[in-house]
């Protein structure tokens, strides 16, 4: 389905300004980092939330819950200091298929980045380079970072990477709650060393199809091709933040049953 170019700017500028408020929080992982007002604790609760988005909505933001729950609130300092009786209670921690040993590895790299930086922001600019476009390296260097500690080879699973082609979408998702700071009160934009025109839209089959149905996304698989193909149109558009078009893709996909769904 094709709109004149005009109607379709309107159309995606409306739909982003519907979902881009507060109104939208509660019923999305972005609520779980939003518990919380120390960096490093909405950082850490961000991750996890973003690393659980996939399947049911509501099931995502119950586990993340519970996961900062079991931490005691405080996932910073948890990360930092737990000791073998705090970590062993997690022991029978489970979402979908990511366990126990994944959550140890994940807070065991926690522990390790924040010995040495304030922030996780470091961990995603260090494959930058002055001039890239996108976040493209940064999210492959990030996988090659997060993993250089000793770890199961399935826990690999739970972090995507262009250089298998994914999508990325939660790292991406994640990304735009960190970099984003329209002051709407959804995204954070508590990053400054990454701007807003280097994100990548969060992509999956929801958005995909809504993006097909409109003449915006050719790409017939959706992969780290489509991902990029789409958020080169949306700086199109708006080319400082093309991500805040994740609002009225999304929201036309997954909240909405309208004619682009």
């Amino acid at each position: 389905m094709n709109m004149k170019a005009k109607e379709l700017i309107t159309f995606l500028n409306s739909k982003a300004d519907q979902y881009n408020q507060p109104s939208f929080i509660s019923a999305d992982p972005v609520s779980i980092p939003r518990l919380f007002t120390l960096q490093q604790d909405i950082e850490i609760a961000g991750f996890f939330a973003a690393t659980f988005a996939w399947g049911n909505r509501t099931t995502i933001i119950n586990k993340s819950k519970e996961l900062m729950q079991r931490m005691d609130m405080h996932p910073y300092q948890f990360c930092l200091h737990a000791g073998k009786d705090e970590l062993k209670s997690l022991n029978d921690f489970v979402h979908r298929t990511f366990l126990a040993d994944d959550l140890y590895y994940f807070i065991e790299f926690f522990r390790k980045h924040y010995q040495h930086h304030d922030s996780l922001e470091s961990a995603f600019t260090k494959g930058l380079l002055p001039g890239d476009v996108t976040m493209e390296k940064g999210l492959t260097a990030f996988k090659r970072y997060f993993f250089e500690q000793e770890h199961l080879r399935r826990t690999e699973k739970h972090i995507a990477s262009p250089e298998q082609k994914s999508t990325c979408k939660r790292l991406n998702m994640y990304l735009r709650w960190m970099v984003r700071n329209d002051n709407k009160g959804v995204d954070f934009g508590i990053w400054k060393q990454i701007s807003p025109s280097q994100l990548i839209c969060p992509i999956d089959l929801h958005v995909a199809r809504v993006a097909r149905r409109l003449g915006i996304l050719d790409r017939k698989q959706t992969d780290w091709q489509a991902a990029l193909e789409l958020t080169a149109y949306l700086r199109t558009l708006d080319e400082q933040d093309p991500v805040k078009y994740d609002f009225a893709l999304f929201g036309s996909g997954v909240m909405e049953k309208s004619a682009y769904a």
